[in-house]
């Protein structure tokens, strides 16, 4: 770890990064290995918002949650699942997943590919240049020869309402790290993280109620993807009301209840609320003004993740806007990371669709997985997009539970997979699956899409017998007739 109060004006690097979360990791970590000196610099912990109050502790509060639920379908088994889950038990596994929220291992790490931390707030100042303002408030500067990456990510937006800085409502931070469940908890929002955390607390021991302004859950992905998360929530004794919005929050009482006033005259009561309604770029105070940029702007991008309109500032991760996820920020990082050694050694660029130095994937293959009973998985575009877009496709849809396979995983098993097919090119744009145990069956719809395998070809990868997978030879049939 640098000490940033030990070191000097104008310290020179090849790259600087803002933002040491996966996304800033990685970027360093390309970096360091086409031999490029790096800093990284982080206002909070090391490894960012998916390792502390995101996706590792989230998938730590569901994963007892969907395994309870897969269990109780199982006969033999099911009787032996009946009672609650250990809520101590489960928090202590999300405490340990996050490290406890300290961030040794991850700086180790980031110190151990050769890249030196700084712990700040990291501004830009000027054209590749990075003031550091360190805990201190002591002020150093950092200069990049090569390129900036601006790695910040997003943060929750919690809406302008009457009463909302009085309630102190949760947003995804809290949610993934409460010490310990509401008894009532409102989520409001029918997203990816609204259903998620419903699902969790649920199980945990909250009654929830999920208020959604649109008409279900959801809503980017193929719509029986939400219809049947929404009955199986609603199984499991959770509320969802849908066409509804909160116009005001009131808790009269710092330790005492909130009341959610609603947009058709009705209330309801909670120990928390969770406000799931979108997420922000945290872009407005990175000294933005400085390069002729917007504070609190979006980034806009090329395919290497340059800022358009500069040659050395590259915006990589949720702060582009291209797909808020993970997964698809570190794969942004390896691009960038590799368009960024190119243009420093003076190299030719691949940006082709799917060259080394084009991010093509956040166009048309973005995987996501929704860890909630049952998971919902998609990648590609959804039938409505794909429609949109002028192609012309067919969705082939087939019932899950109508697999061998889906059988013996689950009694009463309810699940449905679609896939999107380009009726000019024989390929498919899109593939969505829903049903317990088909988180770990995406993958291979990733490699049908981004790989653009002609179905003449799918038809000889022949899915094992008896599995889930079984599903592609099924909706291969279906689509052949």
């Amino acid at each position: 770890m640098t000490d940033a109060g030990k070191i000097s004006e104008g310290s020179p690097y090849d790259v600087v990064v803002i933002g040491a979360g996966p996304v800033g990791e990685n970027v360093a970590d390309r970096a360091r290995a086409a031999g490029l000196t790096t800093a990284v610099v982080e206002s909070e912990l090391v490894g960012g918002e998916c390792s502390y109050w995101a996706c590792m502790p989230s998938k730590a509060l569901l994963r007892p949650v969907v395994a309870r639920a897969d269990a109780r379908r199982v006969p033999g088994l099911s009787a032996a699942v009946q009672g609650p889950l250990d809520v101590g038990a489960v928090l202590a596994k999300r405490d340990e997943e996050t490290s406890h929220w300290k961030d040794d291992g991850q700086v180790a790490w980031l110190e151990s590919v050769g890249a030196d931390v700084y712990r700040g707030t990291g501004r830009l100042t000027g054209p590749r240049e990075v003031t550091v303002t360190a805990p201190d408030g002591t002020e150093h500067r950092l200069t990049a020869r090569h390129a900036v990456a601006v790695c910040t990510g997003t943060r929750a937006v919690v809406p302008a309402l009457p009463g909302i800085e009085e309630a102190r409502p949760w947003t995804s931070r809290e949610a993934t790290s409460a010490k310990e469940a509401p008894g009532r908890l409102v989520v409001v929002g029918g997203g990816v993280v609204g259903v998620e955390m419903a699902t969790a607390w649920q199980a945990l021991g909250s009654r929830v109620t999920l208020l959604i302004r649109g008409g279900g859950l959801l809503p980017k992905m193929e719509p029986f993807a939400g219809e049947l998360v929404a009955d199986a929530l609603t199984e499991a004794g959770a509320t969802i009301r849908t066409g509804v919005s909160v116009t005001a929050v009131h808790r009269p009482a710092p330790d005492g209840p909130v009341t959610v006033e609603l947009d058709d005259g009705g209330r309801v009561e909670a120990d928390e609320i969770l406000f799931a309604t979108g997420r922000a770029p945290r872009t407005d105070d990175l000294g933005l003004e400085t390069v002729g940029l917007e504070p609190g702007s979006w980034l806009t991008v090329d395919d290497s993740c340059l800022i358009e309109g500069t040659d050395w500032l590259y915006a990589v991760g949720d702060v582009n806007h291209r797909a808020l996820l993970t997964h698809q920020g570190k794969y942004q990082a390896r691009i960038a990371g590799a368009a960024i050694a190119a243009r420093a050694g003076e190299t030719r660029l691949d940006t082709a669709p799917w060259g080394a130095h084009a991010a093509t994937a956040d166009h048309a293959a973005v995987p996501q997985v929704v860890f909630t009973d049952p998971e919902a998985a998609s990648v590609g575009l959804t039938l409505a997009e794909a429609e949109r877009a002028g192609h012309r496709v067919r969705a082939v849809d087939h019932d899950l539970a109508a697999v061998a396979g889906s059988g013996l995983y689950a009694d009463g098993y309810r699940g449905r997979a679609r896939m999107i097919v380009d009726l000019d090119r024989e390929i498919l744009l899109g593939v969505t699956f829903v049903g317990p145990g088909i988180g770990e069956l995406l993958h291979s719809a990733t490699v049908a899409v981004a790989g653009e395998v002609p179905i003449a070809r799918l038809w000889h990868a022949v899915p094992a017998y008896p599995t889930i997978s079984e599903v592609w030879l099924r909706l291969l049939e279906t689509f052949r007739g």
